[in-house]
């Protein structure tokens, strides 16, 4: 983590497409997150009902990367309490098939683990 935030803040290139994708989108909460807000603008604890294992620190921190690497938007509504909307950007957006091509392989993993798991049983 804390060479990623290096590399970004010290304007170093990546040795591959691959490890500056990665360097946005890799983290275990990020792509939970994103193929939640593929259905359209979400508050923080809306978020939070649906990834119910990602602590409130976590998922504000990595909703913070995200804006700051212009995938999502953080829209603060001028009210008594503040309301505050997560949504995708036009860049977000790009990542709509990847995130559905992830999600299928990742059913494929999760297919393979449980055979593995009944044959040891």
């Amino acid at each position: 983590m804390q060479t990623q935030k290096n590399r970004r803040t010290n304007n170093c290139h990546y040795g591959c497409a691959i490890e500056a994708a990665l360097d946005v989108i890799g983290n275990k909460w990020k792509g939970v997150i994103l193929f939640h807000l593929l259905d359209g603008k979400k508050r923080f604890n809306e978020l939070r009902r649906l990834i119910p294992s990602v602590t409130q620190r976590m998922l504000t921190l990595q909703l913070r990367e995200l804006e700051s690497d212009d995938v999502i938007i953080r829209k603060v509504y001028p009210e008594v309490p503040p309301k505050v909307e997560y949504s995708l950007t036009q860049f977000g957006k790009s990542l709509k098939p990847i995130l559905f091509l992830l999600r299928e392989w990742g059913s494929e993993v999760m297919k393979k683990a449980q055979k593995i798991n009944k044959t040891k049983d």
